[in-house]
């Protein structure tokens, strides 16, 4: 069994007054969800967050590990993945899709993210998420 470690964050602004929230789409999959990836060398959990958002968006982030959630799943059969998300506060808001895996981002107000997430458990972080974001 391969195991496997990523980890990533709920990224919020204020905007207008509300809280929005950004989401990836994959060019690979299709689907909607947060920026995240695999945790290299020796770099912490929060170092491979602010890392991974920072190559998939261009944003800049500050991490809350206040908030730290943690979803499993296995991606092939003879594989074991461990997702950590933070919440994450953005430093600037325009944001550039990494290429080579991005299809799209956007900006989203919260309580639509829903609507937009292709997975449960994303679904899940927001609601957790909610309580944590000032």
């Amino acid at each position: 069994m391969l195991n496997e470690k990523s980890c990533g964050a709920l990224v919020y602004r204020k905007y207008h007054g509300n809280t929005e929230i950004l989401l990836i789409k994959h060019i690979n999959s299709g689907h909607w969800s947060f920026p995240k990836g695999h945790v290299e060398n020796d770099e912490t959990e929060v170092e491979t967050a602010v890392r991974e958002i920072k190559e998939e968006t261009g944003i800049d982030v500050i991490i809350d590990q206040s908030f730290r959630e943690i979803v499993t799943y296995s991606p092939r059969r003879d594989t074991h993945k461990e997702v950590v998300y933070f919440i994450a506060k953005a430093k600037n808001t325009d944001f550039t899709p990494q290429a080579d895996e991005i299809a799209d981002i956007k900006w989203v107000e919260i309580g639509r993210a829903g609507s937009v997430l292709s997975y449960d458990n994303d679904k899940s972080i927001v609601n957790k998420a909610k309580n944590f974001i000032p």
